[in-house]
């Protein structure tokens, strides 16, 4: 879906000019973007959360030529989808990929050092 498409959501949804659902789209991801900036975090309860996390800096290679490339650290944007919707995609309860060990030990032997956790 484009950001088209979606403002023709918007538009049919109810008695509302095309400008009109341009407005109340560009509205609500300028309100989302602007709040990731500043480093406030968005919840919109049985959709999900809005965040951004801190991604240390690291040695990279360039793939052309295999030289080392020196990536700083940077705050990137995350998406935590919440359950209704992670439900909705998988109404038959689809198997989680994770192995069937406890959640602790698992986060505990894989922790990766370029994505960690939110603070």
């Amino acid at each position: 879906m484009t950001k088209a498409d979606l403002v023709d959501k918007v538009t049919a949804l109810g008695d509302l000019t095309r400008r009109d659902g341009e407005v109340i789209v560009d509205t609500l991801f300028d309100a989302v973007i602007g709040a990731l900036k500043t480093g406030d975090k968005i919840e919109i309860r049985g959709f999900g959360s809005f965040r951004t996390r801190q991604r240390n800096a690291r040695t990279g290679r360039n793939p052309k030529t295999g030289a080392k490339v020196d990536v700083p650290a940077k705050r990137v944007p995350f998406f935590k989808p919440s359950k209704e919707l992670r439900d909705s995609v998988n109404p038959n309860g689809a198997a989680k990929s994770r192995p069937t060990a406890s959640k602790k030990a698992v986060d505990k032997e894989h922790i990766d050092p370029h994505h960690p956790p939110a603070m």
